[in-house]
């Protein structure tokens, strides 16, 4: 039977499986000694090692890579680089790692995405080693091993720098889920430094990619392209049926999948690096743009300037959305007539929200700063055209907004014609 005729049989037997547990099928579960399971030699002979500890067995597959190997257009050996540049760049940002702790890059495939019953059946860590990378995977045997195979990960041993593609939301609180469930037999779990790169990835690529899935990332922004992979969403009931069955020709596929994606993790990591701290690659306007706003946003003013400054020097007025943001770097500077001139920029080319926001800035500046009043007044009655035929607005921010610029109206008026102020007073 081929490989895709296996997984078509896998398909069917998803749509069969209730993947709902209980507390009650959970409180079941009960521990045992730790005996081998009926299919250890299909798993050792499919290229598994075997590993006990005091709780029990699990299996583990570890596979080198040297300093040349590439993932995609993307070399692991700028890995020591990427290190090198956070350290000598002084930033703290959410990218970078913590230089006391060890640097791994992790990620899990699961029974499930939620519920009780819920178990991590593959944790798969690469780590740099002084010539080389390493890559250890372990395989759950079956929930009785299930402390077993928490605590040969070492993730109570010392505390690490855990890189991940959305750990903070799923791979890290699976792990803390299933250490409290078997918080009786295990040493305490550490507090580990975490950098999630769908986060980052998010910043960087804001308004350039429809999805943020890992393949769509791994095809755009690393050039790697999987053949042969297996789904994602089959790899529970693959791994549910090689523990059923003992069959492993599939599960390897699994620990595969779960390899390439870790070797994403590296691949994406240096290039979010490279973009973020090398100046002189320019990617995209969107791109650098979207950098320079997260850095400011971290309050490194400094450097989100320089960033800023570097697009509006290769994109002159067509990228706006620069502006806008270099607008308010240089209010923070007290820069105002360089901020006038970024404000008046974006509010030409913006549209929606941002253009709103721009003719305030605008209109801020020209009555409080530059005393220039008729264009205080001419920014005013702009935004407040555009509050009534932009469609895009919510009526929410269309009234909020629209409330402050008829109040700056009456004001920028008074201050314009303060005799006619008190001729209408008089009359009242």
């Amino acid at each position: 039977m081929s490989y895709e005729q296996k997984l078509m049989q896998m398909k069917k037997m998803l749509k069969k499986t209730d993947n709902k547990a209980t507390p009650e099928t959970v409180a079941k579960v009960v521990k045992v000694a730790a005996e081998p399971p009926f299919y250890e030699q299909e798993w050792l002979d499919a290229g598994l090692t075997k590993a006990v500890n005091k709780h029990g067995i699990v299996y583990k597959r570890i596979v080198e890579y040297d300093a040349d190997h590439h993932h995609g257009n993307i070399a692991l050996s700028g890995l020591k680089s990427t290190i090198d540049k956070w350290r000598t760049s002084g930033e703290v940002h959410p990218l970078s790692p913590d230089f006391s702790k060890q640097l791994l890059f992790f990620d899990t495939e699961t029974t499930g995405l939620k519920g009780a019953g819920t178990l991590i059946f593959l944790m798969g860590f690469l780590e740099q080693t002084a010539s080389s990378f390493k890559m250890t995977q372990y395989v759950l045997p079956g929930p009785n091993h299930e402390a077993a195979f928490l605590y040969e990960t070492g993730l109570w041993e010392k505390p690490s720098t855990l890189v991940t593609y959305n750990g903070k939301s799923f791979d890290i609180p699976m792990v803390e889920t299933r250490w409290t469930m078997n918080r009786r037999e295990l040493p305490p779990l550490l507090d580990h430094t975490q950098i999630d790169l769908l986060h980052g990835s998010r910043r960087i690529w804001k308004g350039e990619m429809a999805t943020f899935r890992l393949p769509a990332i791994e095809e755009e922004q690393l050039g790697f392209y999987r053949e042969g992979d297996i789904p994602g969403h089959m790899a529970p009931i693959i791994y549910q049926d090689a523990v059923k069955n003992g069959r492993a020709e599939l599960l390897m596929k699994v620990l595969v999948h779960n390899e390439w994606d870790i070797l994403s993790l590296v691949a994406l990591y240096i290039r979010s690096t490279d973009l973020l701290l090398k100046t002189d690659i320019l990617d995209s306007a969107n791109t650098h743009t979207n950098i320079g706003k997260w850095f400011g946003d971290l309050k490194s003013y400094g450097r989100s300037k320089q960033i800023l400054k570097s697009v509006i020097a290769e994109y002159g007025i067509n990228h706006p959305a620069t502006h806008y943001h270099f607008g308010f770097i240089q209010k923070r500077e007290q820069d105002y007539e360089v901020a006038a001139s970024s404000f008046r920029i974006a509010a030409d080319g913006l549209t929606g929200r941002d253009q709103i926001i721009a003719l305030e800035e605008l209109a801020k500046l020209y009555e409080h700063k530059l005393k220039e009043l008729t264009k205080a007044l001419e920014a005013t009655n702009e935004a407040i055209r555009l509050l009534k035929t932009d469609t895009r607005l919510t009526e929410k921010f269309r009234m909020r907004s629209g409330n402050e610029f008829k109040k700056r109206e009456i004001r920028i008026n008074r201050k314009l014609f303060p005799g006619q102020a008190r001729e209408s007073t008089e009359k009242g």
